[in-house]
């Protein structure tokens, strides 16, 4: 089996051959190529690389295939006995990667 962990946008993430992953924003156009050069862990079978932070000289390709919003969450704050209620929402971007 063959896998990676790579780090993007302050987060890890396991990827694999043609996974389809969220990751936070990234400034690239649709169908265009990103590079992860930070790489925590790369597994091929027995062969183990785990990097100390990085594995060194490992770069894990993909392609942007869109940039989206998430769905829409509700931050709600209130106090009870006060009168007071603040009814807020926020969509998150992210961009879905192919990995290759």
């Amino acid at each position: 089996m063959k896998f990676a962990v790579v780090e993007t946008g302050g987060k890890q993430y396991v990827v694999t051959s043609g996974a389809k992953i969220k990751i936070e924003k990234l400034e690239a156009e649709p169908n265009t190529s990103v590079h992860f050069d930070k790489v925590l862990l790369m597994v091929d079978g027995d062969d183990i690389k785990i990097g100390a932070p990085y594995v060194a000289n490992a770069k894990i390709e993909g392609t942007v295939f869109a940039q989206k919003r998430d769905k829409k969450k509700i931050v709600f704050k209130y106090h009870s006995k006060t009168r007071y209620r603040k009814k807020k929402g926020h969509r998150q971007a992210f961009t879905e990667v192919t990995i290759k």
